[in-house]
């Protein structure tokens, strides 16, 4: 199993809307290098949702429940479908993230506007532990 992040605005997006929604296809990514990370998504990998804009925080978990297909929207991209895992017992900042040691690597902090990321399973790990701390 592979884990990973997705970034959405929650005005456009939210995890709210997925949850209220069960499931949805992740599409409109338009980077190649989050592309890739789209193909490279297999089913049941487990996915953070991050809320970006004012509020900068992973706010829960999907799964990929559909491997990459055709973006509806533009056939040249790629889109996959998420469904909802839970909610995180709390929201962990980008704060919070970049004050960890541990996660001090991740993409969320190298690779700041990459939409479409791949986790570590530690960092995965470590931000699931600080959430129930």
């Amino acid at each position: 199993m592979n884990f990973w992040l997705t970034k959405t605005e929650p005005g456009t997006y939210s995890w709210s809307d997925l949850v209220r929604d069960k499931k949805t296809t992740w599409d409109g990514v338009r980077n190649f290098q989050a592309r890739n990370n789209l193909k490279a998504m297999k089913k049941n990998d487990q996915v953070f949702i991050y809320h970006s804009g004012e509020e900068k925080a992973i706010v829960g978990i999907a799964t990929i429940s559909k491997e990459f297909f055709p973006d509806p929207k533009d056939p040249a991209w790629v889109a996959v479908e998420l469904s909802h895992h839970k909610k995180l017992k709390k929201p962990i900042s980008l704060a919070q993230i970049k004050s960890d040691k541990l996660l001090g690597g991740m993409a969320l902090i190298r690779a700041s506007r990459l939409s479409v990321q791949p986790v570590k399973k530690e960092e995965f790990d470590r931000i699931i532990s600080m959430s129930e701390e």
